[in-house]
């Protein structure tokens, strides 16, 4: 009789702590979803796409041309700055720097985004001067603070020089009779960014799988949207997709670059900037046009006070870090593999270091 009510109370012991598992368990699970329906995800869109072309996919020809060019160091005056110099792909499109060095070591005035996902923003640079990718790569060759190469005929004289690049231009333009032209070294650069993709948790969150995030990360989606962070940073990219003045509710700390203003002359354009894709953004510090805050959690506090009029609470910052780290998404290392470059010839300009 002993043992039988000791096996009883052993069953019922048993019984309790299984009750007990299955209600927190339970709880939990509803935690999440009851987050999740709190949230309003439709404001972020789909998920990332397979790429950014808006239209029929190029060749695999001028994107491997691009992918040349994007690498290549001979496009600049000195023979020792390419794309990858400041976007560096291994490094979630960015080169960690308040702003970039260029030509003899001078700094640029602005700090360089990350080239990935970039192709499906409203614009480039962080001005907007530039209207899609094909176009923004244009720029850097040709700015005497970056590249600085004298013109478009010596960009073309150094590629027709290596008859691998003429070869490679034919074939990936193959309609045109001249195809080894400056707009088209944009084009092939353009077509191979159009791939920079790096999908994240965040991206299967969004098609429904509610373990994809932490239960932090889910509680910083819920502080970022109702804080207010989505009225700029919402779509499937988290940004990108418009401009807003820097320093809206108050001041921003500097005022020497006006943004927009620069490229409009217009008044209503004064510290406007294009408001970044926060894609990868735990990885890409120094943040702003600037690069003033060191880290996400100092880049998210100013948000908060400049834009927003918030003095966030620690707690709501690192619930927001938290959420942002969840947008850390995939290198595609086979894609951005460095190829083998032509070898230079007698014909190949000499790089000039004044």
């Amino acid at each position: 009789m002993t043992e039988k009510l000791k096996l009883s109370k052993r069953v019922a012991s048993i019984l309790v702590v299984s009750i007990l598992i299955l209600t927190l368990s339970f709880f939990s699970f509803s935690k999440a979803v009851i987050a999740q329906e709190d949230i309003n995800l439709s404001i972020f869109g789909s998920p990332l796409p397979e790429n950014m072309f808006s239209g029929e996919k190029p060749d695999r020809a001028k994107i491997d041309l691009g992918r040349e060019l994007y690498y290549e160091k001979r496009l600049s005056k000195n023979a020792d700055i390419s794309c990858n110099s400041c976007h560096q792909l291994d490094n979630y499109g960015v080169d960690n720097l308040p702003t970039s060095p260029g030509h003899k070591g001078q700094l640029g005035t602005r700090n360089s985004p990350s080239v990935y996902n970039a192709a499906a923003h409203i614009a480039q640079f962080w001005d907007g001067r530039a209207e899609d990718v094909e176009q923004q790569a244009l720029g850097p060759i040709l700015n005497p603070g970056e590249m600085a190469m004298p013109s478009e005929e010596k960009v073309l004289e150094v590629l027709k020089s290596m008859p691998e690049y003429v070869a490679a231009f034919q074939e990936a333009f193959p309609d045109e009779s001249n195809p080894l032209k400056y707009e088209n070294i944009g084009k092939a650069i353009g077509a191979f960014e159009r791939e920079l993709v790096t999908p994240a948790p965040f991206d299967k969150y969004l098609a429904g799988d509610t373990s994809a995030l932490t239960s932090q990360q889910k509680q910083g989606l819920k502080v970022f949207t109702e804080t207010g962070c989505i009225a700029c940073h919402n779509g499937t990219y988290v940004g990108g997709g418009m401009y807003q003045k820097v320093g809206l509710v108050e001041d921003w700390p500097t005022q020497k670059d006006r943004g927009r203003y620069e490229v409009t002359h217009q008044d209503s354009d004064r510290m406007i900037f294009k408001v970044p894709s926060l894609r990868n953004v735990a990885m890409t510090a120094p943040y702003f046009h600037d690069g003033q805050a060191k880290n996400l959690a100092r880049a998210v506090e100013w948000m908060g006070k400049y834009q927003l009029g918030k003095d966030l609470s620690q707690e709501e910052t690192s619930a927001i870090v938290a959420f942002l780290d969840s947008l850390t998404g995939e290198i595609p290392t086979n894609y951005i593999e460095e190829p083998k470059l032509p070898e230079t010839t007698d014909k190949t300009p000499l790089p000039d270091p004044n």
